[in-house]
């Protein structure tokens, strides 16, 4: 069964269940689980690339307060780590609070927000005639003209394969200018096609001096997700993203967990 029609099938069974009516959610479950899942996400530690502005991770074993003697598994039978890092490191989520006093922090994101129809916008082949492409409404509409209208209440990602220098070129992978965002197809986007989110492989939205393209996302109330993985292996629409991150009391960013589900 194709995949929308399957998630429809799955949803209208739920929808039409009285409470309790677990075999239902079984079935959606039952579909959902036998389609091909896809990590949007990167592993990171300290030595994994990071905004200039902030400094790299530091993991250290986490010790006992009173003897300052590091965990281990023969003294405690366990072990642990502390982590320092800044919210935004690795695969991250950025809340509306981050730029925007007064938006929301990560905690109060809807979860309804954090399983969403995916969107791929690829701006790979408009990078082989120039290296720093930024994705346009004309690339936009021409994508539409194959692929369809993007749905509104969808998460849109850009690809652009940086995330194949993440672990290989750390160095080219932190590169200015990059392929990114034209802040005019995020303004489209959001205000003509309705979507919830987007997200994208590099470190930052555009490469405008004022990230005039985040900040337009954070203060009209939206969440993004940076530092993407994988999204050459996901096709351009029909799939579902799920992106996930801990509850941090009033948090202003955070690593997270995104993943696809495939048509």
């Amino acid at each position: 069964m194709h995949f929308r029609a399957s998630i429809v099938l799955a949803l209208a069974l739920l929808s039409a269940a009285p409470a309790g009516a677990g075999g239902d959610l079984a079935s959606a479950y039952r579909i959902i689980a036998g389609k091909e899942f896809v990590d949007l996400t990167h592993s990171f530690g300290p030595t994994t690339p990071v905004w200039s502005g902030f400094g790299q991770a530091s993991f250290t074993p986490a010790s006992d307060p009173k003897t300052r003697r590091p965990y281990t598994f023969k003294e405690d039978g366990f072990r642990t780590t502390t982590y320092d890092m800044v919210g935004q490191y690795g695969t991250h989520v950025d809340p509306p609070a981050h730029f925007a006093e007064g938006g929301i922090t990560m905690d109060k994101i809807p979860l309804k927000q954090m399983i969403l129809p995916l969107i791929v916008l690829d701006n790979t082949p408009y990078q082989k005639r120039d290296e720093t492409h930024a994705f346009s409404v004309a690339d936009l509409k021409a994508w539409e003209t194959r692929h369809g209208k993007v749905p509104k209440g969808s998460f849109v990602a850009l690809r652009t394969d940086m995330y194949k220098d993440w672990d290989k070129d750390p160095e080219r992978f932190k590169r200015a200018p990059f392929p990114a965002w034209a802040f005019e197809t995020i303004k489209f986007l959001y205000e003509e096609r309705g979507v919830v989110a987007t997200g994208h492989e590099a470190m930052d939205t555009d490469t405008t001096d004022k990230m005039d393209s985040e900040t337009y996302i954070l203060t009209h109330g939206h969440y993004q997700i940076e530092v993407m993985a994988n999204l050459d292996k996901v096709p351009p629409r029909d799939a579902l993203i799920v992106v996930t991150w801990p509850k941090v009391r009033e948090g202003l960013g955070f690593p997270a967990r995104a993943f696809a589900i495939l048509p």
